[in-house]
């Protein structure tokens, strides 16, 4: 461990969203800590004539360049920790080796597996085994879908994304509990592999290797690692909450447990914090899951479909040939009347890559709505409905759960976004904060100095040291909000 005399240390961490990743250096002591930017770099689909692939060679490549600014601004860099997005998976054959490059979540071969699989495994079972939202893209389903494949007959083991490159990096293979949590493979009460239901799906029980928790050793910098990347000494990489909202929700600025968040970013993934699964028939048909947290914590959320419908939006209209920019697309958008359209993002016709515009106009004129007529009037209704999918989802977790909040806490990406935060706070009806913008390497940090022993306590300790270092603002309803919004609920049916 290298820690200095002073009781602080340097991590590293590394952070791959589905649309950018980032190596972040933390330095961290008992009362602060400190981030800033090794290296940053985007992230995306490639199309081969298969299939819709991660390049997770180049993945690999980049997060090798974040460690060796790291290490070069601190040659005393203490450990690695890697978190990821959700679900997909790299496949090993027997001498270790990458059978091909991970399949991306939004490819079609998923089309029509989840009901298959549903049918056979039965959904109530499903659910009460590993309490998961039903997405057609979780990692059952994607395995199913390869079944019989030539790849999967060779495979001697699955690594989720972080699992993967953690791999690369120390030569130890291992699979992170929180990660694991949202493949529908992990039972949500033992926190492990549900090996009967594995079984009855038909999946080789070979895949499935030991779990790690947050927290946890996974190895040690491979010399020829150490080497590439300058440093001289054994760096280890230690398991975090490999999930990015796991360790998101880890640096939720919060006092107490009254709370709800919402990592924003690709995704929007909103929901409490609670000690115990919600497993309730309701719960179930009202698609939420019970994913693992840090320090056996359950992360109770829907995923919503996120700032994706923005992101595919300006790039279908940059490929157009349109010069936009999201900053005044937003203050023009700000102008426009509020929930004169409104869709269920949610909708699975949005899910692929392409034509977003369209398809949102498509869908209001289905809802009886007029068509958004220029990108300002796009971006209005996404954000609008965004923010209604919030309130939906917010709502529900109360009421399902039993557990009231009293404040919105907003991290990731979208806690820049001032207009859909004063949306969500308008459309909840409660007090949003929004902050940190880097939660999710914030959080990955903060376990990482709890391991080294710079922190200690629990999450509330971790926590005062994110609110410390947060910069936070709070957006509060605004007065007379509330039947707007209650009609545009209706109207979507999204009344939560």
């Amino acid at each position: 461990m290298r820690r200095n005399a002073s009781g602080s240390a340097a991590v590293a961490a590394v952070d791959l969203g589905a649309s950018s990743g980032r190596v972040m250096l933390a330095e961290v002591d008992r009362d602060r800590i400190r981030l800033t930017e090794a290296h940053r770099f985007d992230n995306g689909p490639v199309r081969l004539p298969d299939a819709l692939h991660w390049d997770a060679l180049r993945l690999y490549a980049e997060t090798l360049t974040g460690l060796r600014t790291a290490v070069a601004r601190r040659p005393d860099l203490a450990s690695v920790g890697i978190d990821s997005w959700a679900v997909d998976y790299g496949l090993l054959d027997a001498g270790g080796a990458l059978l091909g490059n991970p399949v991306h979540y939004r490819d079609g071969r998923t089309d029509g597996v989840s009901e298959r699989v549903v049918a056979a495994l039965g959904a109530q079972r499903l659910y009460r085994v590993t309490g998961l939202q039903l997405l057609p893209f979780n990692t059952l389903f994607q395995l199913t879908a390869a079944l019989g494949t030539p790849t999967l007959a060779a495979a001697q083991r699955m690594l989720l994304i972080p699992d993967l490159l953690s791999y690369w990096l120390t030569g130890v293979a291992g699979s992170e509990v929180t990660n694991a949590s949202t493949t529908q493979l992990l039972d949500v009460r033992t926190r492990e592999w549900a090996s009967e239901l594995i079984e009855q799906a038909g999946l080789p029980a070979r895949l499935f290797g030991p779990l790690r928790r947050p927290g946890d050793p996974a190895g040690e910098l491979l010399p020829e690692v150490g080497e590439a990347i300058g440093a001289s000494w054994p760096v280890p990489v230690t398991a975090v909450g490999s999930h990015d909202t796991a360790s998101a929700v880890v640096a939720v600025p919060a006092e107490g447990d009254r709370f709800a968040f919402i990592s924003c970013g690709t995704w929007s993934l909103v929901g409490l914090e609670l000690t115990e699964p919600v497993l309730s028939a309701a719960s179930r048909r009202a698609n939420f899951s019970n994913e693992a947290g840090v320090d056996g914590t359950v992360r109770y959320l829907r995923n919503v479909m996120g700032l994706w419908l923005l992101q595919e939006s300006l790039r279908a209209w940059r490929a157009a040939g349109l010069t936009v920019e999201l900053g005044e697309l937003l203050a023009e958008a700000a102008r426009r009347p509020a929930l004169a359209a409104v869709v269920d993002p949610d909708d699975p016709e949005f899910l692929p890559p392409g034509g977003m515009p369209a398809r949102i106009a498509r869908a209001c004129v289905r809802l009886g709505q007029p068509a958004p007529a220029d990108p300002a009037a796009v971006v209005r209704c996404i954000v609008d409905s965004l923010a209604l999918a919030h309130r939906a989802a917010v709502r529900q977790a109360q009421e399902l759960s039993g557990r009231d909040v009293d404040v919105v806490h907003v991290v990731g990406g979208g806690a820049r976004n001032e207009l859909l935060c004063q949306l969500t706070a308008d459309a909840c009806g409660l007090p949003v904060v929004a902050g940190p913008v880097e939660a999710t390497a914030l959080g990955n940090a903060l376990v990482q100095a709890r391991a080294l022993g710079v922190l200690d306590g629990g999450l509330a300790e971790l926590r005062a040291v994110s609110r410390r270092d947060g910069a936070l603002r709070t957006y509060r309803p605004t007065p007379g909000a509330a039947a707007a919004w209650q009609s545009a609920a209706d109207r979507v049916g999204r009344s939560g």
